[in-house]
Formats: C-alpha cells, sequence, structure tokens
C-alpha cells in the first residue's frame, strides 16, 4: 500500500481531482475489486458504490462473462481500423442492435470512445449536415444552463490539415444557454429558449442539445410536458434535437433510453457510459433516417470525423454482451422498481432528519438536497459533509455544490436489490444525523 500511494503520487494525475490533496493525502481509496454493487479497497474495506462508479457501471462490478467475451473477441480480432469503410461483425451487429433499442426513425449509428466524444461529434455532425444542404450559417447550438457535455476541446485547434477544418471551422464554436426548468418549469423555460434563439437568429442556430435528466447539474428531472414542448419549438424553428443520454441511456431511468419518458423522438442521441457498464471505453451517436439520408445523398467525399477506437471489435462486443445481460436479467424493469424503493427510502431518511430538502428519483438515479435552516449557516456546503461520513460508513457517493447548489446524487448499479437499498438509506441516515450532531456542537461553541 505504501509503494502504491507513493507512486501514485509522483506518477499519477487524477482527471477531476485535487493535485494539492493528493500529494498531501495520497489517493483516497486504491480499488483492488468489484463485486455486485460493491467495491473492495486494498486494505479489505467494502463499499457500497451507490454511484455506479461514474454513474456507468449499469449491470453492476466483477461479471465474469463480460471478461470471457472480450478475451474470446480478442483472441479473433482484438482491434482493426474502421477507416477507410473497413469494417468487422461486432460493429456492425451493435449498430443493429442499437438502432433496434432506439426510437424507431433512429437507425444509424457513429461509435466514438466516450461521451465527450459522442457530444463533440454529434455537433460537428449536425454542423456538416446544415452546411451540406447549403446553411453554413446554421452553426449555433443552444444548450440549458447546469448541463453537462464533457469535456474535450482544443484539440482539433491544433490540427493543419484543411479538410478537418471545412466540416466544422473553428469559428463555427458559438453555443447560447437557456434556463432549465427544474424550478421555472415549462413554459419560463421554453421562453428562455426562445429568446435565445431570437438572440442568436434563428437562422443560425443548427440544433438544441439538452440531457433528459442532468445528471451533473444535480438529477434535474424536467416537469412531464418539458420535452413535447421542446419538440415542437425545434420543429418550428427547423432546429434539431440532440439529446444528451451518456447517462440515462441503457436502462438507468427505467426506460431503455431517458427521453422515452417524454414520448418524444429526437433528430440524434448521443450515448456512452451505460452501453458497456465501464468495461470497455465506447459512445456513439445515433442519427435519424432524415439526416443519415441527406449524409448518404449529399455528403460527397470523406466524412472528416473520426476516432481511432471508432468501432472498436472489442468494444462493441462487450457491449453487445452489456446489452444482452441488461436485456435477459429485467435490469430496466428491475431500475424502475428498485428506482421506487430508493424514493420510499429516501422520503424516510428526509422525515428523520432535519437537514433534507427535496428528494427525487426516476429510476435509477436520484438526488437528495439539503437545507440551511436551523442549524447550518448558508455558504456551509452539507453534501461533501454527508459524502465524508458515508465513506467512513462504507458507500462511495457523490456531491454537486457548483452555482451555489448543495446535492448529493445517487446512482447505484441496476442490479440492486431492496436489502441493499435499505442498507444503503440506513447507512445514510446515520451520516446525515452525525453531521447534524457535529453542526449543532460547532453552533455550541459559538
Amino acid at each position: 500500500m505504501k509503494e502504491l500511494i507513493e507512486l501514485d503520487k509522483k506518477h499519477f494525475i487524477h482527471p477531476t481531482s485535487s493535485i494539492q490533496l493528493q500529494q498531501e493525502s495520497g489517493a483516497k481509496l486504491i480499488i483492488e475489486k468489484g463485486d455486485g454493487i460493491y467495491l473492495t479497497n486494498m486494505d479489505g474495506r467494502v463499499f457500497i458504490d451507490a454511484m455506479s462508479s461514474l454513474w456507468n457501471v449499469n449491470i453492476g462490478h466483477g461479471r465474469k462473462e463480460m471478461a470471457e467475451v472480450a478475451m474470446e473477441q480478442m483472441n479473433k480480432l482484438g482491434y482493426s481500423s474502421a477507416f477507410s469503410s473497413f469494417s468487422n461483425e461486432p460493429a456492425i451487429r451493435l449498430a443493429k442492435k442499437i438502432s433496434d433499442l432506439s426510437p424507431p426513425k433512429l437507425n444509424a449509428v457513429f461509435f466514438t470512445s466516450g461521451g465527450s466524444q459522442s457530444n463533440d461529434s454529434a455537433i460537428k455532425l449536425v454542423r456538416h449536415y446544415c452546411e451540406i444542404q447549403g446553411h453554413p450559417e446554421r452553426n449555433k447550438i443552444i444548450l440549458l444552463k447546469r448541463g453537462y457535455h464533457g469535456v474535450v476541446a482544443g484539440a482539433k485547434s491544433t490540427t493543419d490539415i484543411s479538410e478537418y477544418w471545412e466540416m466544422d471551422e473553428h469559428t463555427k464554436t458559438s453555443f447560447a444557454h437557456a434556463e432549465n426548468p427544474y424550478e421555472i418549469g415549462t413554459s419560463r423555460s421554453l421562453a428562455s429558449i426562445r429568446e435565445e434563439i431570437e438572440k442568436v437568429g434563428s437562422e443560425t442556430v443548427a440544433a438544441f442539445l439538452a440531457e433528459p435528466v442532468q445528471g451533473t447539474g444535480g438529477v434535474l428531472i424536467p416537469p412531464s410536458d418539458y420535452f413535447q414542448e421542446v419538440r415542437k419549438l425545434c420543429d418550428e424553428y427547423g432546429i434539431l434535437f440532440i439529446a444528451d443520454e451518456v447517462i440515462t441511456g441503457f436502462g438507468r431511468t427505467g426506460k431503455m433510453f431517458g427521453i422515452e419518458h417524454w414520448d418524444v423522438e429526437p433528430d440524434l442521441i448521443t450515448f456512452a457510459k451505460g452501453v458497456t457498464s465501464g468495461y470497455f471505453p465506447l459512445g456513439g451517436v445515433i442519427m435519424s433516417d432524415e439526416i443519415h439520408n441527406v449524409l448518404k445523398d449529399k455528403s460527397h467525399g470523406i466524412l472528416f470525423q473520426g476516432f481511432t477506437n471508432s468501432g472498436h471489435p472489442t468494444a462493441a462486443a462487450v457491449a453487445l454482451k452489456n446489452i444482452d445481460i441488461i436485456e435477459t436479467e429485467g435490469l430496466v424493469e428491475n431500475a424502475k422498481k428498485m428506482g421506487e424503493e430508493l424514493l420510499k427510502g429516501l422520503i424516510e431518511v428526509k422525515h428523520k432528519t432535519r437537514i433534507v430538502g427535496d428528494v427525487r428519483t426516476i429510476g435509477l438515479l436520484g438526488a437528495m438536497e439539503f437545507l440551511h435552516d436551523p442549524i447550518s449557516p448558508q455558504n456551509l456546503k452539507l453534501a461533501p459533509r454527508v459524502v465524508e461520513a458515508l465513506h467512513v460508513r462504507g458507500v462511495i457517493c457523490r456531491a454537486v455544490t457548483f452555482d451555489g447548489c448543495d446535492i448529493l446524487c445517487f446512482s447505484p448499479p441496476l442490479i440492486i436489490n431492496k436489502e441493499q437499498i435499505k442498507t444503503l438509506t440506513k447507512k445514510l441516515t446515520e451520516s446525515i444525523k452525525s453531521v447534524e450532531q457535529e453542526l449543532a456542537s460547532q453552533l455550541l461553541k459559538l
């Protein structure tokens, strides 16, 4: 352990982490193995993975059949490029399987290595779609505040090959952010989107991009009529609608894709995470027949967009097995049922404590917001304290604290059962009560 901690400090720069804290305290956990909803540290401590690591281990940890299918594919064909129209059977069959799971009019898939690449590709593809139809001015993207769509940026700015620039010029990076509907409702959010469209000029807008449920923003669930109205607004202005299903796809919300809750068909869907449950890096963009047909008819020459691992045969084989497990084990339905159990548990926790405000779930995607009366000041963030208290009790969870938020998020593996949810909520109650006691004792000292 000592050796690994020192090697970690010296050589491993962690993503979305405090480098200073890493250097002071070392790695928070060095995970050795996973089994179901549990992760085990190098020192033998067992933790409930209440976040599916990064919202993505949908089928749970330690699935030997995933390793077996990867080994089988690697022994046969570990890797083959999909550039220049080369192909492979797993990628072809995965594209077909994803089209079968998608809304009826979405039937063509472009593969990437992850969620950031998927959203980046979707933006480039819709701009290219507009360009080849004679509308190069349509290059702006409307998004929602508190949305998260990845961190890929800048790499193409260093590429000095003109053909890659022609598909999506670097000047076409205009984005506008409208108000999300979580606190203000459908009509005011729609008015904000319309305002942003009119402000930049409707003739310049290519697409509207949004998560069905904003995950990193704090599990923000829109009203029941929201996306139907968004679809109407997009159609009114001739704007494409991109649904970012990187977190919500492949069963997480109790539907195969989150947008199904609103009975709406987008023009494109981006995906990653749950497509392989994190067992192999993979993502992609699913596009409508209409867009695909335009690309087939008018996109002459080479489509200068792609990644080394686009159509990776081993990734595709792992994804096919992952989807098979989701379907054969009924994990979409289990997410729906256990999400209802999780909500019951969160409501019970709220009634037993003093600092819990709103609680919500949609499938196995949930959140708990914290109050700052009567025992905690407004500027004190409670969610990180609860995360630490949970950590002590063997639960891995995540806090969202930007832009004034104070939210605890939940996203356990879709295999979780009723007893495990009871254990999770019991530990959550204990953790919140311990934070309340700590706050009370601090107040007494003042």
